[in-house]
Formats: C-alpha cells, structure tokens, sequence
C-alpha cells in the first residue's frame, strides 16, 4: 500500500523553472495539465496533480495535512546566492541602525542603545547609509554628541566603511598623522581624522572592539535565520565566513547551530580570502573546509573582494572618477588583489575544486575577475565548480559575452538598479553619463546567454526577494515617487518569470542544490514557499507589495504567518 503524504497543497497555481532553467512557468500535472496540488511524503514531493487527476489525492490520508492555497500560489522556495545572515545576526542584537527612515530616527536609536546597555565598554553596531550625510561620511562630533563619552563603532550598511567616535579614534591611535592603510582611506577633516573610516581603515578601529559571546553570536544568527525564512527562503550563500573588518569568523557559530540541528536552512559558506595575504592562506582555506561541513552547511566556496564599491571611489573603473566639483583626484579605485596574482589564485582554487566567488563592483573589477576566471579554465578546463561574479554594478559591453562564453554565473542585486540618492547623489555624478548606462545591465547579460542567480547582500539592503525582484522588473523602487519614481535603464529589465528564475533554481544552481531543490518536481526536496497571491495576477507595479505566508523546508513549516 503506497504511503499517505504527511502534507499536501491544494487549489492554488503550482510554479517551477521551465526545460531552459531560465523562466519560472506553470508547473504541470501528469496528465498535462496546469498543477494546483502537490503531495509531499518523507520531505520531498511525491506528486504534483491538476484539477482532472488523482495522483495527489490518493495520496491524501486521515493523517495528511491539508494547505489549501486558496488561489494563492506554491513556488519553490527562494535562495538568496550572496547574503550575510552571520553579520547582520551580530547587528540585530548591537546598534541596528538597520531599516532607520532617517538620520534622526539613528541618532535616536543610538542614545535608546546607550541608554539600555550602559554595561557595553563600547557602543557597536551597523546599518547607517552614506546619503544621511554630506558627501557619504558622517564626521566623530556627531556621534560623540550621542554616545556620552563611551567608545563608538558603527559600520555602514554595506559593510565597506564605519563611523568612529573621538574616543573610539584616540584609543586606535589614529590621528592627523596616521597614514592611510594600502586597502583603505582614513577621511580627513581640518584638524585631525573626520570619523568616516573606507575599507581596510575601518579595522584600525573595529579590531578594538570587544567581541559578542559565542552564545549571542549564535543567538544573532538564529534571528537572522528567522528573519529571512520569513521571507521565503530556504537555501543561502553567506558570502563572507571568516574574520572581516572588526566581525568575528562565523564558521565555530554555523558548524555549532548546523550539529544541534538549530540550523534549519540550507547554506554553502564562502570562505573568506584574507587580501592582506597571499597564495600561502591557501592549505588554512583547505582545512577550513574540511572542517566547514556539517549537517546543512558546507564550507565549498572562496570569496574574494576584488574592489570597493562606487560611493567611497574604491570600485575598479577603468577609467578615472569624474570629479564635479574640481576639488579631488579620485583616482580609479581599488584592485584589492593584484590582477596577476589573482589569476594564479583563482587557477590553484580552480584546481582545487572550490568555487570562486568574486566581488566585483566597477568595470575594471568585474574584468580582472572574468580574466582570472578564464586563466583557470585555460589552466585546468572546464569544470562544473560553477564559479559566480556578484554585484556587477557596471560592466563594460565587451565583457558582457564573456559570462556565458566562461560558464560564470551573473550573481545580481537587483535592489540596487534604481534611482535612488545613493545613486543620483553619489554615483552618477562621479561615474558620468556613458558610465552609468552600463549599470546593472541584467537584460544585456541574460540576452547573452549568461546565467542569472540572485541576491540580496543583506544587511546592506533588503532581505526580502519579492522587493528585489520588484526592482528587477520595474527598475524603480516600490512606491517610488518624486524624482526617484522614473525607471532606472528600463531597457535591463527582466520579466517576472526571468527574476523568479534568477531567486530560485538560478541562486540552487550557484549553491550546487539544484539537483534537490529549486524546482518542483517529483523526487525533489519540498522546500516551498506560499505567497500571498498569484503574482502573475496583478500589475508588475504590485510586485513588491506580494507577501509570504508560509516557507516550508523539507516539508517542514520553518515560517507560518497567521491568517
């Protein structure tokens, strides 16, 4: 007698990734026609019916757990291909400055965090944005107004830079003196240092902070957890597992949650490349893997951090910032890893089976990756390590056939294509017209033939892919309005379907899941997410507005919100 699924889906539109892997479509029954059910024994689906069929009620017992979607629809569950749960974990239980509307509300929620915690020898946290403030960098005299003499270190959003105190200042010996670490830039006012740290400069200060317990750290890593299956994933790719600007090494807090079985979803972890050192780190990262495998986690992928990022003028260009104003020589920005010794590197992790995960986010950048990328191919050939550039804010046109010519995955933030201050006040201005118009050229890349997957880098934004997909779709942000409602290069856009694919079997093909997940099919892990709607339904302008209901990894309910 066959056995009675423990949970079943019905009356709702069932989707999955078409033959291409490319799309998102209307999954299909085994009589050909439009899925509305789905039966799920032992965590994984064993059927997939549609309104003439039996196959899913048959499998439907007096024991079996009855959803019913109610026209709502079942995707596969989303999978986030660069993400920081680990550090955004550590934020949510220091000084979340996360998700503040203004500099008013942090400069609030600074003084409620001192007040709270007067036992913390120092005031430490995240989430502050660059377009709060006058040219991106907050100055120490502010944050000394708020903090009441105490040690302060509050990084930015996107991890690329920190705001420190007078006092936090003082103790790291950093004064007008102080020269500017070789990955770094210390922001100087009249006087002394202004309290904006870039890059590597922010570890003159960082590394003084005290560290969270072992048990907050795990604490703050749960939380992350629960926040992003709340959002519908199930699967991710923590794109930084090592020691990174003043935040401990994740990997003791994933190997402690994934043993207890506390670690619930599916993630590959990248493991850090130190760009302080050289090829020797390689045998550290070869054991680090070794012992970077337990339960759902695995320790496959390297991530290495070619460039900064455009607002502090550290991204790889190749050509020179422009400067508005006539008062800087910007420069071109950073390559973090020299672009010779980067194709050595990348060919010996090639050799060693790792995934190379690069962050690229100027033009010269995204190129010194492909070029090290196609070294290793060259040097070892094809292989199915399935290596991926993240970010990818500007990308020179020439190098846009390259991703699909390489087999290199395009590992997209779609968040970030939209007019927004950040990008109209701090990037176009310095990047210049023709620049700015090879700015997350998604369409261009998926045209190619270029593989998508998706991500959020949260905490630098959002966690939440429906907004991002939104993004995608409509390159503007959701509600925008005013000078920021027009879509940002409307051209590289993607349908629907597209930035569904590039957050589900895209992002399972980036994290080597895709043979278990990332589809519904039979035989495949029932890890689900229930919407609160057919999007597909409704206008494209309504996307961001779609909401999770429920998030279900193998089987089992990991987020259920109550009706």
């Amino acid at each position: 007698m066959a056995r009675h699924a423990e949970l079943v889906f019905t009356d709702g539109p069932v989707y999955t990734a078409d033959a291409t892997r490319r799309m998102v479509v209307r999954a299909a029954a085994a009589d050909g026609s439009p899925a509305t059910s789905v039966a799920v024994v032992g965590g994984r689906i064993a059927a997939i019916g549609g309104p003439g069929d039996s196959s899913v009620k048959d499998l439907t017992g007096p024991a079996t757990q009855v959803v019913d979607l109610r026209g709502r629809a079942l995707l596969p569950g989303f999978q986030d291909a660069h993400v920081h749960p680990a550090f955004a974990g550590i934020t949510m239980v220091e000084c979340n400055l996360i998700g503040a509307a203004s500099l008013d509300e942090a400069l609030a929620r600074i003084v409620q965090y001192a007040s709270q915690h007067p036992e913390r020898e120092w005031i430490a946290g995240s989430g502050w944005r660059m377009e709060w403030f006058a040219g991106g960098t907050p100055d120490r005299q502010m944050l000394d107004r708020v903090t009441g003499g105490r040690p302060a270190y509050l990084s930015n959003r996107d991890g690329h830079g920190a705001w420190a105190n007078t006092r936090a200042l003082e103790l790291a010996g950093i004064d007008a003196r102080t020269p500017d670490p070789k990955d770094g830039r210390i922001e100087r006012a009249p006087g002394g240092p202004q309290g904006t740290l870039h890059e590597g400069a922010a570890d003159l200060v960082g590394k003084l902070v005290p560290a969270l317990t072992f048990a907050e750290r795990l604490s703050g890593l749960l939380l992350a957890q629960r926040h992003m299956h709340a959002r519908g994933i199930t699967a991710w790719q923590d794109a930084i597992v090592g020691d990174y600007l003043g935040s401990p090494d994740p990997l003791p807090v994933y190997l402690a949650a994934a043993a207890s079985g506390e670690l619930t979803a599916r993630v590959e972890g990248a493991l850090w490349w130190d760009r302080a050192k050289g090829g020797e780190q390689l045998q550290e990262i070869l054991d680090r893997r070794e012992r970077g495998q337990a339960g759902r986690f695995r320790a496959n992928t390297v991530k290495i951090m070619q460039d900064g990022v455009a607002e502090n003028f550290t991204a790889g260009m190749l050509e020179p910032y422009l400067d508005p104003s006539g008062c800087h020589d910007h420069g071109s920005g950073l390559s973090y890893v020299d672009p010779v010794a980067l194709c050595e590197y990348v060919t010996r992790l090639d050799g060693h089976g790792f995934q190379v995960h690069v962050h690229a986010i100027g033009d010269r950048a995204v190129r010194e990756a492909l070029d090290a990328l196609e070294a290793a191919r060259r040097a070892n050939g094809a292989s199915d390590n399935r290596h991926h550039i993240a970010h990818l804010q500007v990308v020179h046109p020439d190098d846009v056939p390259r991703f699909a010519q390489l087999g290199v995955t395009a590992n997209i933030q779609a968040l970030w294509a939209a007019h927004e201050p950040q990008m109209d006040e701090l990037t176009i201005p310095f990047i210049g017209q023709e620049r700015a118009a090879s700015q997350y050229v998604f369409g261009d890349l998926l045209r190619s033939g270029a593989r998508l997957a998706a991500g959020s880098d949260w905490a630098v934004s959002s966690a939440n892919p429906l907004r991002a997909i939104h993004v995608a779709v409509n390159r503007s942000l959701q509600g925008a309005t005013g000078p920021y409602a027009e879509p940002f290069l409307p051209g590289q856009h993607l349908e629907l379907a597209q930035a569904l694919a590039a957050y589900t079997i895209g992002s399972a093909y980036v994290n080597h899941l895709d043979s278990e997940t990332g589809t519904v099919e039979p035989g495949k892990l029932a890890d689900l997410v229930v919407l609160d709607r057919d999007p597909f339904d409704y206008p494209p302008a309504d996307i961001g507005t779609t909401g999770v209901l429920a998030t279900y990894v193998q089987g089992e309910p990991v987020h259920l919100l109550a009706e």
